[in-house]
């Protein structure tokens, strides 16, 4: 082994991990968009269904539920300069927001 190796008890940046969650909440809530917009594009295509639509509109909820927990998040790392954030139940929100969007827009492209 080299003597390059870094020390796991070093004290990092916390100024860099709050950087690297707040990427990641905007990397989410891209992708979340990107897949909304596909859900929306393959309704529109498709024809307007009703069960079609109500999906649509489910996915219109959880992407606003999640870009309100995602809003929430990032304002708390700048609020909360030291140490971590309090996470309370905002990783269950975004887990339930992010597993039914994968649900409806599954039986949507179905």
């Amino acid at each position: 082994m080299g003597t390059d190796m870094v020390d796991p008890d070093a004290p990092g940046d916390p100024g860099l991990q709050a950087e690297r969650t707040r990427l990641s909440w905007r990397r989410l809530t891209l992708s979340v968009t990107v897949v909304a917009l596909l859900a929306t594009g393959r309704v529109v295509t498709s024809g307007a269904r009703p069960a079609a639509v109500a999906g649509l509109g489910l996915v219109a909820l959880g992407w606003v539920a999640l870009l309100t927990v995602a809003h929430r998040r990032v304002r708390a790392l700048t609020i909360v300069r030291r140490g971590a954030a309090p996470v309370g139940s905002a990783a269950a929100v975004v887990a339930i927001v992010v597993a039914a969007l994968g649900l409806v827009v599954a039986v949507l492209v179905v």
